[in-house]
């Protein structure tokens, strides 16, 4: 019981602080050293314009002012939506579709509905974690989870194939979080546009 007193001590006084409604303006002077960066959104300063397009934070509040046409992984809006988002990212051993991606899917969906001669491909991909048997099989459920979702939202069966790449075609070739997060994703591509 004695060595917790200690402990709850502390504990006591870091809530203190913690609650304490001081007003702290933002900061100009954090130091961004170190692996872990804090969004400068966050510390009340500008968003640069790298950051505002990456993907992740980007999928929350696409713009209409996008420019059509562009091949990064930006979402983007062009005639037919947000048609030209072509990666959908999935969490770690997950086939979940998160609900981000839900707009670009249906834009892909519509785009095919309208346009009867296109034809895609929606490729399945797994990070290197796990044997290439497991991450094959991954791959493949995440494939067809986006197959149905396009299906689902009016694309004709016919006009939509899946593939599983496993672990085989990483985007980012590194052994950590930032590489394995690009690497859990499954490809909407274009065999065949109108």
């Amino acid at each position: 019981m004695r060595a917790s007193l200690p402990a709850t001590l502390l504990l006591s006084a870091v809530l203190a602080a913690c609650s304490t409604k001081g007003d702290i303006p933002p900061s100009k002077h954090i130091s961004q050293s170190g692996l872990l960066k804090v969004h400068p959104g966050l510390l009340g300063q500008p968003v640069p314009a790298e950051l505002q397009t990456e993907p992740r934070l980007a999928a929350a509040a696409p713009t209409q002012g996008s420019a059509p046409g562009r091949t990064d992984n930006a979402i983007q809006m062009d005639q037919n939506g947000l048609r030209t988002q072509r990666s959908v990212y999935f969490d770690y051993n997950s086939a979940d579709l998160k609900a981000d991606y839900d707009p670009a899917l249906r834009a892909h969906a519509r785009y095919l509905a309208e346009n009867p001669k296109a034809r895609v491909r929606i490729e399945g991909n797994a990070d290197e974690r796990g044997s290439a048997e497991f991450n094959r099989r991954l791959g493949l459920k995440r494939a067809e989870t986006v197959r149905a979702t396009i299906i689902s939202h009016g694309a004709p069966e016919k006009q939509v194939n899946i593939k599983t790449l496993g672990e085989t075609q990483p985007k980012l070739k590194g052994h950590d979080e930032e590489s394995w997060a690009e690497n859990r994703r499954a490809d909407v591509v274009y065999e065949k546009e109108n």
